[in-house]
């Protein structure tokens, strides 16, 4: 009875099977037939830009420009003594002007000293007098002329040129030319106990005060020059070369929206390793030195200069640095341009034919030969969603 059991359940299982495939089948016939959707136009639209060459000035706008005094100098004491003050207060960050009193280094001995001398002169000359009336006679009025100008208060005047040898040797033999030019000497190093400023600045340091003891040589004060500052702009050496000396530029600070004129007036001849750039240093106009305060950093427009026959584009349409596309034939190529400058967002270059379209933005998923249309002479075809363009 086993095998009647099991010959049972193999055509049931048949049957079964059999009936399922007749059932899909009919179903299948009466599912109505899908309509074909009509060929749709895929092409994607591509901005374009017709190659016309004219002549393009690229301005350069460069942040980070820090500006600097025009002079840094060591206030250093040329004789000792103890330092008395002067007409501005010997400290950080006090102001003066061009020709004012900075300090004093004491110098009563040394002026009194000077005074023994000039009168240790007059004494000599005086005795010469009646020599030079009788020897001299032609020469005796030039000095007695010298004589009645010497002021124990004030710089010896000029001798009297001596051009007789007679006269030379009877004035060296009485040590007149030795007395008055070491008096000169004195002058002058009774002149280094007085400081005055050599410009317009501020102390931005100061190591000794009133009341301290300085010995010659020593840096009594560092001052920088207020009325002269430059920027010291950072350009990267592939833009240095659309910079001249003598351009006119414009400075603009991040505290406010205003723009100080300025003039290139140094470039350096060589690049630090670090930024592979090199500095420009651009003379603030002296009517606005005020406004700019050593230290700060301001940005910095340069004009840039006229470039003849070329044509500007989104930095984006290049691809592979010197690589853009064109649309020939409805169709994408690839062509080399000449890179005559690169911009921020733009870049300026040649070497396509005028006419050319070349394409003014940037692809992705796209291939030479891809086809494509032109935005603006599309027709009736429009580009579908899902081909746009995306930006870098």
């Amino acid at each position: 009875m086993s095998w009647r059991k099991t010959t049972f359940i193999v055509v049931a299982l048949i049957v079964l099977l059999g009936g399922a495939a007749a059932l899909s089948e009919l179903f299948v016939s009466m599912k109505p037939e899908q309509t074909k959707r009509p060929d749709v136009d895929m092409k994607r639209s591509v901005k374009v830009e017709t190659v016309n060459y004219s002549e393009i000035t690229s301005p350069l706008s460069l942040p980070g420009g820090r500006a600097v005094s025009g002079s840094e100098v060591l206030l250093v004491a040329e004789a000792s003594g103890k330092i008395e003050p002067g007409a501005v207060v010997l400290r950080k960050g006090t102001s003066f002007k061009k020709g004012q009193l900075l300090a004093e280094i004491y110098k009563d001995e040394v002026e009194l000293a000077l005074k023994a001398r000039k009168a240790q002169l007059l004494t000599t000359i005086t005795s010469l007098l009646p020599d030079l009336k009788v020897d001299f006679p032609k020469q005796l009025n030039a000095y007695e002329t010298f004589f009645r100008a010497i002021d124990l208060d004030n710089d010896l005047p000029e001798m009297p040129v001596v051009k007789d040898e007679k006269l030379k040797v009877f004035l060296a033999s009485r040590g007149v030319l030795t007395e008055y030019y070491s008096i000169k000497q004195d002058e002058k190093k009774l002149k280094r106990h007085t400081l005055y400023a050599p410009f317009d600045g501020t102390f931005t340091q100061v190591n000794y005060e009133v009341g301290s003891y300085v010995n010659a040589g020593g840096q009594i004060a560092k001052m920088i020059r207020t009325d002269h500052v430059e920027i010291e702009v950072p350009v990267p050496n592939e833009d240095s070369e659309w910079i001249k000396i003598g351009d006119k530029v414009l400075i603009h600070s991040n505290l406010d929206n205003s723009s100080i004129p300025g003039k290139v007036v140094r470039k350096s001849n060589f690049v630090e390793a670090e930024t592979q750039s090199l500095s420009i240093f651009v003379q603030v106009d002296q009517t606005y030195s005020d406004k700019v305060l050593p230290g700060q950093v301001y940005e910095v427009t340069f004009p840039g200069q006229k470039i003849a026959d070329a044509m500007e584009i989104p930095r984006g349409a290049v691809f592979n640095s010197s690589t853009v596309y064109v649309v020939i034939d409805g169709e994408l190529k690839k062509r080399e341009i000449n890179v005559i400058k690169r911009n921020e967002t733009t870049l300026i270059f040649d070497g396509l034919p005028e006419g050319s379209k070349v394409v003014a933005e940037p692809l992705i998923n796209v291939k030479e030969n891809t086809p494509v249309n032109i935005q603006g002479e599309e027709g009736t075809n429009k580009p579908q969603p899902g081909n746009q363009t995306k930006p870098q």
